[in-house]
């Protein structure tokens, strides 16, 4: 129940906080407390406004600052330093930092090699494609990345992408040649998307899938991933081509009576509880992280008892009908090897707090898939697991992906023609137990704690990369994630303020703080959001609809009726012309009802904007207040004195 708080509110009488202070009764024998007036900010310059939210929108990071004031020849040489960071953290490099390196690039190394081989065959393309990829792309995001942590090459869910994808387009097993032209093609529209994104500063978009839905998605990918690998594992010689659930699941028990190979299920399994016992042991002693890392490199050696990247540039398509396929696969591929990046990459920077520069990830990343495309390789990015064992490993900079790059080199040369003789249920084996990782329970536990509509996001992603496609599934995860930032916007929150006691002038949400109380015959409402054309109509109306409420309570608790309703803008950043036009609506029907409009805290965006549009003249004078506390004691005093 509403308590009055007269006594808490001091003097009858305050000073006025408008332009014209003609809300204060002059005739009041009291002194007034203090109350400051709520500044109008100067006109500024249409232009320098213009200039100041393109800066703001595109330039936050304000990429020249290191260039003020600096000599031709300083500018010249930070100019290289921007675009290869190497050159700046090389001149501190040393002995001890390579040896760190040297043992990261080599334990990583291990890990990669197998993989790759295994990532290629997920996207279809012959086992050296993969390694390809873990030799051109590294070494170029050496000289121009900016994370000290990530390990660049295939990864598990983008090679899956884009076999899915090109598969669709070209027959991998009638055309191969063609196959691989496609895939080339799409690698170098990846990269090119990417720097692009670089260039335009449009860098943002990536963050539009939300974390629950990436969480969902590459968990879904991983069960898809894992359901593919039954075919090796198994033996099958018949597989459906489809990546749904059903249809694998389908394929895989129709074939159980004379399709299933028991001699490779033996080696496959064998090979895969010998891969989750490695990591287990790495999981449980830190100190044997390495581990995990070679152990599916003695897979594939125990198993199994060329040269230097072929160029490539030539079988791209540059025109024709699969140039615009190549295109779009390599859009979507570049985005989210994009996404994963940048994702990875942030999380070792905030570990070892250092600062991750996501503009030089994009030309990084831009750069080697582009450069990638012309010597053989497929879509590279940053790899989670080869980072995670990068970092324990205690690589120190990106010289680590070096040494991978020459291992994966020296690999090449030596043992390629091997790869061929290594059983399909080993690649099986390494993959399963490599993907098993992205599926990540902890997460979506966590999710579901948090924010029930993330969770929403999260399963509609997995289940819709399990049940149909990692097309489907990404297109589910991109439209959740829309659908949650147009749902905050057109629906923001709004609460009705109390006094928080034994406090003076704290005002909160009597939702959060039960014992906060209401002020008899004031409601005071907070909008927690920018009231624009997209909201200003729910906003009108869910204040009108919690005044109704309390009208209500009032009238079953024969408290006063309401006389002023103050509206605390703090929490509101920006005002539109349709916002503005909701609250002159609202001030109409308040009219109607007897009860005066009151606003506080507006920021300084607001309130210029209010003033442009006479808004303070249409409620009249002395009713913006720089605080609620402020406008609580002016209107209790007016209430009072009123008959």
């Amino acid at each position: 129940m509403a308590k009055n708080v007269s006594d808490e509110h001091g003097s009858k009488g305050v000073e006025t906080i408008s332009s014209s202070s003609s809300c204060q009764s002059s005739s009041s024998p009291r002194s007034s407390p203090y109350v400051h007036e709520v500044g109008v900010p100067p006109k500024q310059n249409l232009l320098k406004e213009i200039a100041a939210a393109v800066k703001e929108t595109l330039f936050a990071d304000d990429p020249l600052r290191h260039f003020k004031d600096q000599p031709s020849s300083k500018k010249f040489i930070l100019g290289l330093q921007a675009i290869f960071p190497i050159l700046e953290w090389g001149k501190h490099y040393n002995l001890s930092k390579f040896k760190g390196d040297l043992i990261a690039g080599l334990t990583i190394a291990s890990l990669c090699i197998p993989q790759d081989i295994g990532y290629a065959k997920l996207a279809n393309l012959e086992p050296q494609y993969g390694l390809y990829s873990s030799f051109v792309p590294p070494l170029i995001y050496a000289f121009m990345g900016s994370s000290r942590d990530i390990a660049i090459g295939p990864v598990a869910v983008v090679s899956l992408l884009l076999g899915s994808l090109l598969q669709d387009e070209i027959d991998s097993s009638t055309n191969p040649v063609g196959y691989r032209h496609l895939a080339f093609t799409a690698t170098f529209f990846a990269g090119l998307t990417q720097f692009i994104l670089r260039f335009l500063r449009l860098g943002f978009l990536i963050d539009f899938l939300s974390h629950a839905a990436i969480v969902g998605f590459m968990g879904g990918a991983a069960v898809t991933i894992a359901l593919q690998q039954l075919k090796g594992l198994l033996g099958i010689k018949k597989f459906t081509k489809d990546t749904d659930i059903v249809s694998v699941m389908s394929s895989v028990f129709s074939s159980a009576r004379h399709g299933w190979n028991w001699n490779t299920i033996l080696i496959g399994i064998s090979f895969l509880i010998f891969l989750s016992v490695t990591k287990y042991i790495g999981k449980k002693q830190k100190k044997f992280f390495w581990v995990p890392a070679i152990a599916p490199l003695i897979s594939v050696i125990i198993s199994t008892v060329s040269g230097i990247n072929p160029p490539s540039v030539k079988e791209i398509f540059f025109s024709g009908q699969y140039a615009g396929k190549g295109f779009k696969i390599g859009v979507v591929s570049g985005m989210i090897a994009l996404t994963e990046a940048v994702a990875i990459g942030r999380t070792f920077a905030s570990m070892k707090d250092y600062q991750l520069d996501g503009n030089k990830e994009m030309i990084a990343l831009g750069t080697m898939n582009i450069v990638g495309s012309m010597t053989s390789c497929y879509v590279a990015t940053g790899s989670f697991s080869r980072s995670a064992v990068n970092y324990m490993s205690g690589c120190e900079t990106a010289v680590s992906n070096i040494v991978m790059a020459c291992v994966v080199l020296l690999t090449l040369a030596l043992i390629t023609p091997l790869f061929k003789y290594t059983p399909n249920a080993i690649l099986a084996s390494i993959i399963i137990s490599a993907v098993v990782g992205l599926v990540d329970i902890e997460a979506v536990t966590l999710i579901w704690k948090i924010d029930k509509f993330d969770f929403i996001a999260c399963m509609g992603a997995f289940f819709g990369v399990v049940f149909s496609s990692v097309e489907v599934g990404l297109v589910i995860a991109v439209s959740i994630s829309f659908a949650k930032i147009l749902l905050q916007v057109t629906r923001p929150r709004t609460a009705i303020l109390g006094k928080v006691p034994r406090t003076a002038t704290v005002y909160r949400n009597i939702q959060q703080y039960p014992d906060a109380t209401k002020v008899p015959g004031i409601l005071i409402v907070r909008v927690d959001s920018a009231i624009y054309f997209s909201n200003s109509n729910y906003v009108k109306e869910r204040i009108l609809r919690w005044l109704a409420d309390e009208e209500e309570h009032v009238k079953e608790n024969s408290q006063p009726r309401f006389q002023y309703l103050i509206i605390e803008m703090g929490p509101v950043t920006d005002i539109d012309t349709s916002g503005i036009h909701a609250l002159e609506e609202l001030f109409r029907a308040l009219q109607k009802r007897d009860i005066k409009l009151v606003l506080a805290n507006p920021g300084p965006v607001v309130v210029d904007k209010l003033h442009a549009s006479k808004f303070q003249e249409l409620i009249g004078e002395g009713r913006i207040f720089l605080t609620v506390a402020d406008a609580v004691r002016t209107c209790y005093s007016k209430m009072e004195l009123e008959p």
